[in-house]
């Protein structure tokens, strides 16, 4: 079972919903998650959308490079325990979704302790099963664009 708390975080101001980002709402409390589901060969995720390109809904340099990253290349942000403090930065994984799987280099992390605040872009917290990519990913996966936003999928270290 994973742990989760709820706080109230800071107050939202300059959200970016270009992928349809959630953006922070004054006085609502959100979920805080400490733990992740075990990865094993075959880890059930959330697959979500961002751009790591400058001016894109991620807005700042990924944490694993300090470097913005285009829409084209096959990278991804893991959520905090999975992200294992940089432990799985510039690692590849493989990515199982739509009949198809992708291998992609592991960048980031999306945030599933802290929101609501300029560094996270006032969005909350991320879930605490989240593997957020860029819409290269998505077309390798070959999901319809009308699709894309989140999908359940499995991930593995490759």
């Amino acid at each position: 079972m994973n742990k989760l708390d709820k706080g109230l975080l800071q107050l939202p101001g300059g959200c970016n919903t270009q992928d349809s980002s959630a953006c922070c709402v004054e006085g609502h409390l959100y979920d805080v998650y400490y733990c992740s589901p075990k990865v094993s060969s075959r880890t059930k995720a959330n697959l979500t959308l961002r751009s790591f390109d400058r001016g894109g809904d991620g807005d700042l340099p990924s944490e694993c490079d300090n470097q913005y990253h285009n829409d084209y290349e096959l990278v991804v942000a893991l959520s905090t325990v999975w992200f294992r403090k940089g432990k799985r930065c510039n690692h590849f994984i493989n990515i199982y979704g739509n009949g198809k799987w992708v291998r992609a280099k592991v960048i980031d992390q999306c945030d599933s302790r802290v929101g609501c605040d300029a560094a996270n872009l006032y969005e909350p917290p991320s879930g605490n099963n989240i593997v957020r990519t860029t819409e290269a990913v998505w077309d390798a996966l070959g999901v319809p664009r009308s699709q894309w936003g989140a999908r359940d999928i499995h991930w593995s270290d490759a």
